[in-house]
Order: structure tokens, then sequence, then C-alpha cells
């Protein structure tokens, strides 16, 4: 680790953090570093844990782990992702600790089965009888509706059976039952959060409600005066952001001020509703010159929707896409960069780079908005790789991620003065050097 110096609060906060470990954990399972966007809360956590002289817990390849030591993970892949390029190994807590559980083919097959035996029957029945049988064919119509839906069970066999810590980074999305499913393994956990970002989307945040043991404001991943925390600050405050020039990479304009054809220019756009973004990537991606319904390799920005683990494939990586080639009206193939300019996959036989078959559908919802379609397409997509124009992504989706330069178009999301702060200031802090806000 390279040498830096620390203030004095961050000495304390160090010393906060070691002396849970050695002495209390058996009292608190949980400490919690807090700290607004830039006051260094990673810096703090890492200098505390070579402190306490913790490895970094190594992972096997058949998933096993050998020893024990310190686990890493957050609750967005692309989140993971990032503390991965920071020199800390991570995965998503969804992955550290549940298995899939889904019903067969099979099993779904025979639910059906059970309706149109049952209808086909129900106009013989007396009255009596009727009435059960239509109640049971209700559940079975129900549980029918649900059953394409994957379930998640805990994991008994879970790395973190053998770990000494766990350190959570971008806990504010974390909700009551993911939460309670990993204290249950009883490890000790610290967690980074930050107390003014987005919560989960149904409910709050598990780890944020309680009081921080850590409270760090000092900021040091930009100059104190810097206007991007300013503008954060006000957001998060709940105070109106003037129009205008903030710096000389910091504007607030009204959404008429900047064309799709500017946003292109302007950095990573970040909206609130999904119904803004659909309307953004159409319009931006029309401006950009790509008006057909699917990429074709020309540039085109694209954004993966889920994690694909084997592939090193994580939901919020943008992929480069080459060599697109139609294969059939659910997908089409092609050669697949990472964000990073790694190359997915390996080489075939004849020596060209491997292709990855991409589900048409998310494409398909920028020309006709289907709600059905992701479940009448579930079992035919689970074997492709989902992803979608990425030109304008949701807050939600850009959690864990930061971009040179951003575009927030506000379109209003929030429910409450808290929840739109909270919209807003997640949105700002994406940025690290430009920013405009369309309002």
């Amino acid at each position: 680790m390279s040498e830096i110096t620390l203030s004095a609060n961050q000495a304390a906060a160090i010393a906060k953090v070691k002396d849970w470990y050695e002495n209390r954990t058996k009292d608190q399972q949980v400490f919690r570093v807090f700290g607004y966007a830039g006051a260094g809360k990673t810096t703090i956590v890492r200098h505390a844990i070579q402190e306490l002289g913790l490895e970094t817990m190594v992972r096997n390849p058949d998933g096993t782990a050998s020893g024990s030591g310190v686990l890493y993970a957050a609750f967005t892949g692309k989140a993971a992702l990032v503390m991965s390029r920071k020199g800390t190994p991570a995965s998503t807590i969804h992955s550290l600790i549940y298995r899939v559980s889904e019903a067969t083919e099979a099993e779904i097959e025979k639910v059906r089965q059970d309706i149109a035996e049952i209808r086909a029957k129900l106009g013989a029945l007396p009255p009596a009888e009727r009435l059960l049988e239509e109640s049971r064919m209700r559940s079975l119509e129900l549980r029918l509706q649900d059953a394409h839906k994957p379930r998640f069970v805990l994991n008994d066999q879970s790395l973190v059976r053998s770990a000494a810590l766990i350190v959570l980074d971008e806990v504010s999305m974390v909700g009551d039952d993911m939460a309670s499913d990993l204290l249950a393994f009883g490890k000790p956990i610290l967690v980074l959060g930050d107390p003014g970002q987005l919560p989960p989307i149904k409910g709050e945040g598990a780890f944020t409600q309680a009081e921080p043991d850590v409270m760090l404001t000092e900021i040091h991943r930009q100059a104190g005066e810097s206007a991007i925390i300013r503008l954060a600050t006000l957001a998060r405050t709940c105070q109106p952001i003037p129009y205008g020039e903030h710096d000389a990479f910091v504007w607030k304009m009204p959404r008429g001020a900047i064309n799709p054809a500017q946003m292109l220019r302007g950095g990573q756009v970040i909206c609130g509703r999904n119904a803004t973004r659909l309307q953004l990537n159409i319009a931006m991606k029309a401006a950009a010159g790509f008006p057909g319904p699917y990429p074709t390799g020309r540039g085109e920005k694209i954004i993966c929707l889920k994690n694909r683990n084997d592939l090193g494939v994580v939901n919020g990586m943008f992929l480069t896409l080459d060599d697109i080639q139609d294969e059939d009206p659910l997908c089409f193939s092609a050669v697949l960069t990472s964000e990073d300019g790694n190359r997915i996959g390996g080489v075939r036989k004849n020596g060209k780079p491997e292709r990855f078959r991409i589900y048409k559908g998310h494409f398909d919802d920028h020309v006709h908005l289907d709600e059905q379609r992701s479940q009448r397409d579930h079992w035919k997509k689970k074997s492709l790789i989902e992803a979608v124009w990425g030109w304008a992504i949701t807050c939600h989706k850009s959690q864990g991620s930061s971009w040179p330069n951003v575009i927030v178009f506000d379109d209003g999301l929030g429910r409450t003065a808290e929840d739109r702060a909270r919209w807003l200031y997640t949105a700002i802090t994406r940025a690290e050097k430009g920013l405009v806000i369309l309002d």
C-alpha cells in the first residue's frame, strides 16, 4: 500500500475499527463506517485491515476457499467489479450467500396440465365441489404466473462460513431480508455506506438505518471546494441548485439547452425513470447514426443487464460488440469486448474469437414495449446474454460506478422531498470531474 499521510480523524477511525474487531465482535456483529461521497471510506478500511494483519481470502477455481481471511462483497455486480479493479477481489452479496432454485419445465408443464384437467371437468361438477375446484384452479394459476421466476435459497455451504471478516461496500441498497440472511452466518461484518444514497427499490437500507460507528465528514477524493461536492451537498440537504455555471466543468441548465447529439459528447447520461431511459436512448442512438433496432458493431453503447460470472460479465458493465450476425427472432451473436478492453471468451478451433448470443428482447422494447416479453421468453433467454442500449441509464443502474463526465437528466423521480434528494445526490456523485444537470 502506498504511503498516505492520515489525518487525526482518519487515524481515530482506524483505531475504532481495530478495537471493534479485536475486542467487541461477539457483542456487536456489524460495524458501520459511513461517509458522504469522497470521504475516504475505502482508504480507512484498507489501512485498518492491513494493521490487523488480515489477508484477502483466496478463492479456488472449484468455488472453495483456502484458509480464513477477509471476503469482500457489494450489492451490485458493477460495484463488486470496481472493488476488484482497486485490488480487493469482490463478488455480489447475492452470489456469495445464495444458490438458485428454479422450477423445471416439467414441473411447470405439470401445473398447466392440472389447470387444464380442472377446467375440463368444471361443468360436470355439483355446485359445492365446483367452488372447491375453482379455488384450487385459481391457486394453480397464481403459481403458474410466478413459476418462471427463479427462487434463491440460502447457501449453507457459502464461503462465508470460513471467513474471518466480511467487508461490504455500497450497502445503501441492501434490504432487510438479504441483511438478515447474511447475519445468520454469525460472522463479523464491516459495512461501508453513504446515508445519502438511494435505498433499495423496496423498503429502506437495512445497514443504513442505525447510527454509524464512524462517520467520515472530511472530503478526500475531491477538494473540499469541488463544485460537484457542493452541488451534491445541496441536493442531499434538499436545497435548490441554482441554474448556471458552478465551475468550468459543472453546470445546471434547462432540459432544452442540450439536444441528443450534444448529450453524446457530454458523458454518461443518468435519469430516474425507465420510460425516460427508453426515450433518451431512442433519441441518442438516432443522433449517433444508429436508427436500426439492433446493434451493428459500429460503436454503439451497450450495457449488460445480468451477471454472467462464468464469462466475467457483470450487470452494469459496458460492452463493445463486433462481427454481429443475426441468428433468429430471439437473438443475434457477436464477439464481445469488456469496458476494460479485454476480449470476452477464448478462441475457436478456426482461430476466430468466440461468439456469444445476445437476447433481442430488451432492444425490441425500444421499438415496442411489451410487458409480457420477459415472462414469455424466460426459458428461451436463459442461455443468452442480456444487454441493451447504454447511452442513458437509470440512477439505480449507475450505483457503484462513476464516470469522468456525467449528464443528470432530472425527470422528477421521487415521491417525497427525501426521495428526490437521495436520487439527485446519488446521480450527482457519479461524476468525477464534469457534470451537467438538466432540469
